[in-house]
């Protein structure tokens, strides 16, 4: 009897091959899209003449990008809601998932129960606006650096993670060698930890950078705005040209590179994710590996 095509090893990786290659031509040319219409003449990707490659290769878009203070300023405070975001969600992150792994921990199933309830229901947008604005941290920094800073399915992966990776003869070893619980957990559970540390950290930085509904509704002061605050109006509004430019010729060239100067924001907006992810990608894929599996 006559083998089906798909039992054929070589035609079967061909059409897995040219399968893959289509989805990622798919996904990637947007991407590309915007790459090569950021530096292109911004007459031509308006006309829709710019598909493949730049053409009239211009840097103009940027150079506006970078004069404008309230990118600039957004920018500045999006590293800085990142930075401090990130290292406030690994300081309660990390010594929770420890603390939730050891067997030793009385009623560590009703707490884990009570976390994991969160992921499911919550107050509503009403009821977390009105205790934010009761202590205080509507129209702050800190209210964008706090809110966001845990996340139940990142504690989950932690936990699991040191369920699988620290033996408890560890634990008793240290012991012997006179460690109280704070010190094995200094001297000796951080420094195995990298590769959580890197996955969990990666995925807080990735939330407070791309993260813009918190900063539209608990912030007012233009000031404040994080990066994607800024370029949602941008996107959306197209509202593009700073308020604070008076000359006239200025701002008919900037409504004439309007398009050119999106595409360049989103370019800017998403480089140091990009930047950050090759030095963490060793120990990304063996921290998602060992978290996937919950216990």
């Amino acid at each position: 009897m006559k083998r089906a095509w798909w039992h054929n090893d070589k035609k079967f990786d061909i059409v897995v091959t040219i399968l893959v290659v289509s989805i990622l031509i798919f996904i990637f040319y947007p991407l590309y899209f915007v790459v090569i219409a950021s530096i292109s003449n911004p007459d031509l990707v308006s006309a829709g003449k710019v598909w493949f490659w730049p053409r009239g290769i211009s840097f103009e878009g940027y150079d506006f990008i970078f004069r404008d203070v309230r990118i600039l300023r957004g920018y500045m405070n999006t590293m800085i809601y990142a930075g401090c975001g990130t290292a406030i969600a690994l300081f309660i992150t990390i010594p929770a998932g420890y603390a939730l792994s050891r067997s030793d921990l009385k009623g560590q199933k009703i707490i884990m129960l009570f976390f994991v309830f969160t992921m499911y229901f919550s107050g509503g947008l009403i009821p977390m606006y009105l205790v934010v604005k009761s202590l205080g941290l509507v129209d702050t920094r800190a209210v964008l650096m706090i809110l966001g800073s845990f996340s139940v399915f990142n504690l989950i992966i932690t936990r699991t993670f040191y369920a699988n990776t620290m033996p408890k003869e560890l634990q008793e070893a240290a012991e012997v060698d006179g460690c109280n619980v704070f010190q094995y957990f200094i001297y000796v559970v951080l420094p195995l930890s990298k590769s959580i540390i890197a996955v969990i950290g990666l995925y807080y930085a990735v939330y407070h950078w791309n993260s813009f509904f918190n900063g539209l509704i608990y912030i007012n002061n233009v000031k404040l705005y994080p990066l994607q605050l800024i370029l949602r109006d941008i996107l959306i509004s197209g509202q593009t040209i700073d308020t604070s430019i008076t000359d006239l010729d200025m701002i008919k060239r900037l409504e004439q590179i309007s398009r050119t100067i999106k595409y360049g924001v989103i370019i800017v907006s998403s480089l140091p994710v990009l930047m950050i992810y090759p030095l963490v990608q060793k120990h990304f894929v063996k921290g998602v590996m060992i978290g996937s599996v919950k216990s």
